[in-house]
Parts: structure tokens; C-alpha cells; sequence
């Protein structure tokens, strides 16, 4: 048992503790993103707070939840951890590291520390609160929920939270573009023949995914300006 705590303790154990989790909630933003574009349903909230509520009522969606929340915190304090061996870590780095560094790669701790302040402000402004109860109640089909619409749409047509959505939202896609490379790569899932592949796949989703979370608010801004 002694070896696997030191394994995961080790420089190469936390960089895989961090893959691991990234690569989990890489397979959870395109979920997200399905359920918040009924956001745009033209239809009062009304399949968003349904969607809202089976979310947060089914049990094995609430376990899977409460799994996800940790591996936010873990991949958080595992990035935190490795930026900062990296960051003291002194001489000549590997050619191949050298040669394909880019800004994202560099900036990774920055951005990562950007993307936890925003899932923070998120996680307040939507989930704490409605797990205290200060979001009003709506009755949809007899069955009473939180009416999390209004609460996202208040939030939405405030163009300064749009903003930092916007740009919260452009710091994730460049922390993606180097993230999902990399946790392949960690794992040994490296080759000339797939490489190339995992590459474009990872360049794809960090445009499309994040694009597809920030132009909500901007929809729902545009929207509540033309009245």
C-alpha cells in the first residue's frame, strides 16, 4: 500500500491524478451544455427549471454530482500543486517540451486559478442558492421547483456578468486547447498515427464547447435589450 501512496504522491502520480480528472470533466461539459441551451427554448424556463430539477432530485444524477464537485476541487489543488513544482523547477527543460510549449501550456496555473474563481461565482450564484432556498418556487405540471429560469435569466441580462462569462468562458477554451492534448499524453496515449487526431479532436472542443456556453447569455442579453 506504501508504493501506491507514494506513487500518487510523486511528480508523475499528480500529473495523472490531474488527466484523470480532466479528462472526467471533459466528458461533463458537453452534458452541461445540452441542458443549458434550453435556455433559449422559447418557452418561459419552462423545459430549463424541468431540466433544473430533475438534475438536483434524481439520485443517481445527485451522487454523480457530488463526485463531480470533488473532482473540480481535486483537479483545482492538483493543478495548483503540479504549477507550482513546475514553476521551481530550474535548468535546461526537455527539447520536445521546449519545442512544442505554447502560451496556453504556459499559463496553465493562471488560467486554471481564473477558471476556479468562476466556477466559485457560478456555483454561488445558481447552485448554493438554490440549495439554501432563496430562489423562488414555480409550479410546472403540478410538480413545485426552484424557478432557476429567472435566476439565470436575471443574471444573464446584466451585461457585465455577461462579460465575465464571455471571458471566463474564452480562458476555459485556452486552458481545454493545451488540457486535453496533454492529459493523453500523460497517460501514454501518445502516437504518431493518433497524435494528430487527439490533437485536432482537442482543438475542436475547446472552440466549439466553450463557444457553445458563452453565446447563451449573449442570446439572452440581445433578447432582453430588443424588449
Amino acid at each position: 500500500m506504501k508504493w501506491i501512496l507514494n506513487f500518487f504522491t510523486s511528480t508523475l502520480g499528480q500529473k495523472i491524478i490531474m488527466s484523470l480528472t480532466g479528462l472526467f470533466l471533459i466528458t461533463f461539459l458537453p452534458v452541461h451544455l445540452v441542458g443549458n441551451l434550453q435556455l433559449l427554448f422559447n418557452d418561459g424556463g419552462e423545459a430549463f427549471n424541468v431540466y433544473a430539477k430533475f438534475m438536483t432530485s434524481n439520485p443517481l444524477i445527485k451522487f454523480t454530482s457530488y463526485g463531480l464537485y470533488f473532482f473540480i476541487l481535486l483537479h483545482a489543488i492538483q493543478g495548483i500543486i503540479v504549477w507550482q513544482i513546475n514553476k521551481g523547477k530550474k535548468g535546461t527543460r526537455y527539447a520536445v517540451e521546449a519545442k512544442s510549449s505554447t502560451w496556453a501550456s504556459r499559463k496553465m496555473g493562471i488560467l486554471g486559478t481564473i477558471i476556479l474563481v468562476f466556477i466559485l461565482i457560478h456555483m454561488y450564484q445558481f447552485w448554493f442558492k438554490m440549495k439554501i432556498g432563496t430562489i423562488p418556487p414555480i409550479t410546472i405540471d403540478g410538480v413545485e421547483m426552484s424557478n432557476l429560469y429567472t435566476t439565470v435569466y436575471e443574471a444573464y441580462t446584466n451585461i457585465f456578468f455577461v462579460i465575465f462569462y464571455v471571458v471566463s468562458m474564452i480562458v476555459i477554451g485556452l486552458h481545454l486547447s493545451h488540457g486535453f492534448q496533454s492529459a493523453f499524453q500523460t497517460l501514454g496515449l501518445n502516437h504518431k498515427k493518433y497524435t494528430p487526431l487527439i490533437k485536432l479532436l482537442g482543438t475542436v472542443y475547446s472552440i466549439v464547447v466553450p463557444l457553445g456556453f458563452a453565446i447563451i447569455p449573449v442570446i439572452m442579453y440581445l433578447k432582453y435589450i430588443k424588449g
